[in-house]
């Protein structure tokens, strides 16, 4: 089918596209993919992609040209204008103008960003809102208890995902999985004009300065962060050498336990809502994110270990004594198969049956009273079964860190040292 067929089999459908001669519409899309119901397609947009889904309410290019490929878009999702390839986006999430959001994105409900962001491989969940002029790639972000009580990124914030020995081991968790489903922590704040150098990990409740550039980690909730310029220095840099990789292997695998986690709400709460507002097709596009998330952090932990090798030897040529970390190094490549097996049999894992048969019942009693409103029965389930709920889906980060770290014995100590 042409374009101008394509259009207008739309416009019979009651698609609203101000001007058809400006839209592009590949031929791979299938219409019945697209909703007639209060979509709105403005001047100048492409789409193309045959896995492309536009549910009802849809506004595409409110701010300028928009080209869409191979996105999946809940109800009411706007997107400005810019560039979005191989993303989700569930109901009321939306982007500003200019934004280029890339693959491995999934953005939960009511989540967004203002104009001109940057996204790949992160994932926002539930009402996350980055402000403007941000670079936010490799990270997974929660908080918040609402559109008014929301995790937030100030504009000119970079998260920093790719260091001068040329690896992207570096995803950031910023706030976690089990306690950030349940839709009732305190939002994280992160102030403009600062940064983050991955990987780093920060708890609920976290505020930091703006200009702050956060290198290090903060698990503990409600701390108020605020670092200054570097000092000046000059010291010795020798390229390919890394001086220490436990707290980047530990963050990397706790990262990807808590993808694990988040894909195993999906299997077992989030498919209970499919339905009008949650097609079928989105709860699999998001799935689908999740494992390729998967798939791209294993892919970085493997690129860093292949560089090992090279790294200890610089390490043992050092006129500093880095024989421990030279060591590690050595381990963590020999290691690496066990470790990648752990970290993939682990997303199989369902976790414990006795925390999660009764946090699941008790959401299908929340849909049977309340409805398939997702935001309103996770947030009315008592405390008592988020809790429930949360040492399910800690139980699994756990056991997937304690198996990934278990063929790298010296490597484990930053269990009990995290910080190191």
């Amino acid at each position: 089918m042409t374009s101008g067929k394509m259009i207008e089999a739309l416009l019979k459908k009651g698609v609203k596209i101000p001007v058809p001669e400006t839209v592009e519409i590949g031929a791979e899309v299938s219409p019945e993919r697209i909703s007639g119901e209060g979509v709105v397609i403005h001047p100048g947009c492409r789409i193309s992609g045959s896995s492309t889904l536009i549910s009802k309410g849809c506004r595409i290019g409110t701010d300028g040209p928009a080209t869409v490929r191979d996105c999946l878009l809940g109800p009411e999702v706007k997107l400005g204008s810019g560039t979005f390839a191989g993303a989700v986006f569930l109901k009321g999430a939306n982007a500003g103008p200019n934004s280029q959001i890339r693959e491995g994105c999934l953005l939960e409900e009511e989540a967004g960003c203002a104009h001109c962001v940057g996204l790949k491989q992160t994932i926002l969940m539930s009402f996350v809102t980055l402000g403007s002029l941000i670079n936010f790639c490799d990270c997974l972000m929660a908080g918040g208890t609402s559109r008014r009580d929301h995790s937030e990124v100030g504009s000119s914030f970079i998260h920093f995902n790719y260091t001068p020995n040329q690896d992207k081991a570096t995803a950031s968790l910023i706030g976690d999985v089990p306690r950030g489903v349940m839709l009732n922590q305190p939002p994280i704040f992160l102030g403009g004009q600062g940064g983050i150098a991955g990987p780093v990990r920060l708890g609920f409740g976290v505020v930091s300065a703006a200009g702050t550039v956060l290198r290090r980690d903060c698990p503990e909730d409600n701390r108020l962060l605020a670092e200054g310029k570097p000092r000046p220095a000059s010291i010795p840099f020798t390229r390919g050498a890394y001086r220490s990789i436990r707290r980047k292997l530990h963050n990397n695998i706790l990262y990807i336990a808590n993808l694990a986690a988040l894909r195993r709400w999906y299997l077992d709460i989030r498919v209970l809502f499919i339905g009008e507002d949650f097609p079928e097709e989105l709860w699999k596009g998001a799935v689908g994110v999740l494992e390729a998330a998967r798939e791209e952090r294993i892919k970085r932990l493997n690129q860093l270990a292949e560089k090992m090798p090279a790294s200890a030897r610089l390490l043992k040529d050092s006129d500093e004594d880095f024989s421990r970390s030279a060591a590690e190094q050595e381990e963590f490549h020999r290691g690496r198969p066990e470790m990648e097996k752990a970290l993939r049999d682990g997303f199989e894992d369902a976790g414990e049956a006795a925390l999660a048969g009764p946090c699941i019942e008790k959401v299908k009693e929340g849909i049977g009273s309340l409805g398939p409103d997702y935001v309103r029965v996770i947030q009315g389930l008592s405390p008592e079964v988020s809790a429930r709920g949360t040492r399910w889906l800690q139980g699994i980060v756990d056991k997937i860190t304690d198996a990934a770290l278990r063929p790298l014995p010296s490597l484990a100590r930053i269990i009990d040292n995290p910080g190191a």
